[in-house]
C-alpha cells in the first residue's frame, strides 16, 4: 500500500472530507511507488505486445478493455488532492491540460470543467454501479458461460489461442445438463447461435441496470472499464486497486472454462465436476466481496466528483 495516510484518503465521501496537499517529494515519491506497483502487471503484457504474444490471462484486460497501459503506471491525484511544485517547468506533461487547475504553486483537478455529455456519462456509470449493488448476487452460475460460447460452435472462438481440453461432446453434455443463468449483456453476446436459447436470461444492453447483479464475474471484471472510463477523477490508487481485482477473476474466468491452458501453467478448476464448481463458487464469492468494497469505494467517489461538478 502506497502511504496509509493518502489512502485512507481515497475512495472517501468527496462531499464531505477536506482537501489533501501533497508536498513535491510526498507526491513524487509516491508516483515512484505506484509506477513500480503498476509495472508487476504491466511489463508482461507490453513486453509480449511488442513481440506479437499474447497471455490469455494476464494480457486480457490490456486487450479487452480499450485503455493502454500507460494509463495504469501514470500516477493521478483525486479530486481533492493537491500537489505543490516547485515550477511549472518541472510539472509532468499529463498535468498541463485543462482538467487540472494550477495556481500559486498547488496543482489540481478542476471538476468545474467537466462537460455535460462527461458528466452524464459519469452519471449513467455511477447508476448502473448503484444498481449492480443493489442486486442479489447469483452464485449458481459456475463460469457455464465460457462453455456456451463454444457449444455446438462451428468455430471456436479462442481456437488459435488454445485448444479445448474436452471433446466436444462432453463440454456439449455439461451445458445441456446444467442451467445457464448468465446476466451479463457482453458475455452472452459471445454465446453460440445453439446456446442463446439455452440462457435463462437474456440480457441486452438497455437491460443492463436490471440485470448487472454483483455476483458476476465479469460485471466485477467491469469495475475497471468504469475506473477506466471515470479517470482522472476517481485518481490511480483506486484504478490499480480496481485492476489488481480484475486480474484475479480473469484467472478463476480462465481456469474454469473448457480451454486447455497448460502451456502457460494454468491449472483448471474443473467445473464440469461437483468438486470443481463447489470450489468455483467458494472462489467466487470470495472475489465478490472484494468487489462489492471497491464499488462501493468507486459509487462514493463518483458521487463526490458529481456532487462538485
Amino acid at each position: 500500500m502506497i502511504f496509509p495516510l493518502y489512502c485512507q484518503h481515497v475512495g472517501s465521501d468527496s462531499k464531505n472530507k477536506a482537501k489533501m496537499i501533497l508536498d513535491w517529494d510526498k507526491w513524487q515519491e509516491i508516483c515512484e511507488c505506484h509506477l513500480a506497483e503498476a509495472r508487476l502487471f504491466t511489463e508482461g503484457p507490453r513486453f509480449r505486445r511488442d513481440r506479437g504474444e499474447a497471455h490469455p490471462v494476464e494480457d486480457f484486460i490490456f486487450t479487452y478493455y480499450p485503455y493502454p497501459i500507460a494509463l495504469l503506471e501514470r500516477w493521478q491525484p483525486e479530486v481533492g488532492v493537491s500537489l505543490r511544485f516547485q515550477s511549472i517547468e518541472a510539472l509532468p506533461a499529463r498535468f498541463l491540460n485543462k482538467r487540472y487547475h494550477i495556481d500559486r504553486g498547488l496543482c489540481e483537478l478542476d471538476t468545474g470543467t467537466i462537460s455535460e455529455k462527461e458528466r452524464g456519462r459519469l452519471s449513467w456509470i455511477h447508476s448502473l454501479l448503484e444498481a449492480t449493488q443493489g442486486h442479489a448476487p447469483n452464485f449458481a452460475c459456475h463460469g457455464l458461460h465460457e462453455w456456451a460460447m463454444v457449444y455446438r460452435a462451428e468455430e471456436i472462438r479462442h481456437s488459435s489461442l488454445a485448444p479445448l481440453r474436452l471433446a466436444q461432446r462432453e463440454i456439449d453434455s455439461l451445458v445441456e445438463s446444467r442451467p445457464i443463468t448468465c446476466t451479463h449483456h457482453d458475455a452472452f453476446r459471445f454465446f453460440s447461435k445453439q446456446a442463446l436459447p439455452l440462457n435463462r436470461i437474456q440480457p441486452t444492453l438497455d437491460t443492463r441496470h436490471e440485470n448487472e447483479q454483483p455476483g458476476c464475474i465479469h460485471a466485477n471484471m467491469d469495475l475497471y472499464k468504469w475506473a477506466a472510463k471515470s479517470m482522472p477523477w476517481i485518481g490511480s490508487y483506486l484504478l490499480l486497486e480496481i485492476f489488481r481485482l480484475a486480474v484475479r477473476l480473469r484467472d478463476l474466468d480462465m481456469r474454469a472454462s473448457p480451454y486447455d491452458l497448460s502451456i502457460w501453467g494454468v491449472v483448471p478448476l474443473k467445473i464440469e465436476t461437483l468438486e470443481g464448481r463447489r470450489e468455483y463458487e467458494t472462489e467466487q464469492r470470495k472475489l465478490a466481496e472484494e468487489a462489492r468494497v471497491l464499488r462501493g469505494k468507486l459509487i462514493d467517489s463518483l458521487g463526490g466528483v458529481l456532487y462538485l461538478a
